[in-house]
């Protein structure tokens, strides 16, 4: 059953609670960009993918979805959980041994929702066109989402990916980039900076759409709209997504001191008072 808006908005806020408790639970993991991509998982699993239950790894006419920057699993499983992938109370497994769930997604456990494993920085884009162009070459119509992390473009495989994408005209792709200037070490300035990101993806020959507000949910279904609007056309898709890292906790925005940090208990207990639900749905 479709949801509404505001059940969507609603939602998002019990997944940044699952997160959080998920990476609390075993003092392990990455919130802060989980966090900030909450809107986008939301937005994607609950009024732009086409998809079947239960999972079948082939999906065949139904779209696929492939994260790249794999350390934001928390944010991808509940994801998945709340949608019906697989049970919700699995994800106090998180991080455990012999978990489905493990830091990095991965395959060889059949996680219900996991097409790749992933957490090798750069590499989701290529898995990604190769699926798409099976894709064209199986008739099947359907479209292949990515999700890459800003940082994780300091990786060169992925301007192999974007030059190939360009020059095969694999126009059936829509690859996310989740900006939000932040990455392990610091700043993406401070880091190795990007540049002018929208005209360098332009120059390789992508149409480059731009959301200035990734953490608002409702713009981010209509830049995903507007993204399926143009396949088809002879160009891969990209969308920079501006977001803020931690987004929903105050003392976790807006930094990389929490991109691979779990809360203790205290801070916990503040996040979840402003991520307060009615009812919530405890797992």
């Amino acid at each position: 059953m479709s949801k509404s808006i505001e059940e969507l908005k609603s939602l998002t806020t019990q997944i940044r609670r699952d997160i959080l408790r998920m990476v609390h639970a075993v003092n392990s993991g990455h919130p802060g960009g989980s966090l900030g991509c909450t809107e986008f998982f939301t937005a994607l699993y609950g009024k732009i993918m086409k998809y079947e239950l239960p999972f079948t790894m082939e999906g065949k006419n139904e779209d696929h979805f492939y994260l790249s920057n794999g350390h934001i699993s928390p944010v991808f499983y509940s994801t998945l959980a709340r949608f019906g992938f697989f049970p919700v109370d699995e994800l106090k497994t998180f991080r455990k041994l012999d978990s489905r769930l493990q830091g990095h997604p991965t395959t060889h456990e059949g996680l219900p929702g996991i097409r790749v494993a992933s957490g090798s920085l750069g590499q989701g884009l290529s898995v990604a066109l190769g699926a798409a162009q099976g894709k064209k070459l199986d008739g099947d119509n359907s479209l292949v989402y990515t999700l890459q992390g800003d940082g994780e473009l300091q990786e060169g495989q992925n301007w192999e990916a974007f030059m190939y994408a360009a020059s095969k005209k694999v126009d059936n792709i829509i690859s996310t980039i989740d900006y939000n200037g932040q990455q392990i070490d610091g700043s993406t300035d401070n880091v190795l900076s990007l540049g002018d990101l929208h005209a360098k993806l332009e120059a390789f020959g992508w149409m480059v759409l731009e959301e200035k507000n990734g953490n608002d949910l409702e713009a981010v279904i209509a830049i995903l709209e507007k993204a399926k609007s143009e396949t088809g056309k002879g160009k891969p898709i990209a969308i920079i997504l501006h977001t803020i890292m931690g987004n929903g906790v105050d003392y976790m925005m807006g930094t990389h001191a929490w991109h691979g940090k779990a809360p203790n208990d205290e801070q916990l207990d503040t996040a979840f008072k402003q991520l307060y639900l009615e009812a919530p749905a405890d797992y």
